[in-house]
């Protein structure tokens, strides 16, 4: 697998598609590898015209692991924001994370790109949006906030889920995890995923990479991140905002005050549709975001 080194970090990355075409980057979000952007919506793209590229963030997947950072203290994280600076209790931000998208798409000659993020993913784009406006030419948040405090907030079941640790850190214990929080925050009939599914998929993940120590830094980078929703006004590129109805986790509410900060964006809200990927919910995503990429293509 290629692999870029930018910002102190290695990312692993790939890329399908003819090189010529207009590219979409793809952004995963909280704890995910760039494998749960799966292989049906990557080839859905692709078939669209799109030149698609995945890549795992920093302390997820193949990327680089900062073990030497240590461990953050989610309390003393919290308790600095008042003061402004939980940044400084932080190994690393979202803003960090948004630089590091930044630059694989500059080493691979990408810019401007239509930039997909999906929950913490979907914050990193808003970012990467507004920190490097000439890399992104269209933005499509999914499933994530404008990061005002002021929005409605998780459920206390989605939030238990998001956080649970597994009984311990065996493959069975993490798959077992897995499940009980997919049923929590996870999508209705008729696009919930088999428990089948959602195990098979649980234990490529633990397969390909478990990065337990990384998921903590990863939270830290969140709750620390400076508030960004006083500046979407900035954002000018072409936006479209997908969301699931029923989302336990981040409120369509969130979604939608995105594409109210954002002039001219558009919001669409998914029935039925949790904080989750079901294969069943691919063609309805991929036919929203090719019928926006396509009147991109037109203009």
């Amino acid at each position: 697998m290629p692999e870029h080194q930018a910002n102190g970090v290695t990312l692993h990355y790939d890329v399908h598609g003819d090189e010529s075409a207009p590219a979409i980057l793809l952004i995963a979000g909280y704890t995910m590898q760039m494998t749960r952007w799966s292989e049906a919506m990557v080839d859905g793209l692709v078939s669209a015209g799109y030149r698609v590229i995945r890549y795992d963030n920093r302390d997820a997947g193949l990327s680089t692991q900062l073990d030497e950072a240590g461990l953050p203290n989610i309390q003393d994280v919290v308790q600095a924001l008042p003061s402004g600076n939980a940044a400084e209790k932080v190994p690393y931000t979202l803003d960090d994370m948004a630089d590091d998208a930044a630059a694989l798409l500059d080493a691979l000659d990408a810019t401007p790109a239509i930039v997909l993020g999906a929950s913490m993913g979907g914050m990193i784009a808003q970012l990467l949006a507004l920190r490097h406006p000439e890399k992104v030419r269209a933005l499509i948040p999914v499933m994530t906030t404008s990061g005002d405090p002021a929005l409605p907030r998780a459920t206390p079941e989605a939030q238990e889920a998001l956080t649970k640790r597994p009984a311990d850190m065996s493959k069975a214990s993490v798959v077992a995890s897995s499940l009980e929080s997919r049923r929590v925050i996870g999508s209705e009939l008729p696009y919930r995923s088999s428990d089948e599914e959602i195990m098979e998929r649980s234990g490529a993940d633990f397969d390909r990479a478990f990065r337990p120590m990384g998921s903590v830094r990863q939270y830290a980078a969140i709750v620390a991140q400076p508030r960004w929703h006083e500046r979407l006004a900035e954002i000018s590129v072409p936006t479209l905002v997908l969301h699931g109805a029923i989302d336990p986790l981040i409120p369509a509410a969130c979604g939608e005050d995105i594409a109210a900060r954002v002039p001219g964006a558009r919001f669409t809200s998914i029935p039925h549709w949790g904080h989750d990927f079901p294969s069943a919910i691919t063609p309805v995503l991929l036919e929203h975001v090719t019928g926006f990429c396509g009147e991109l293509r037109r203009t």
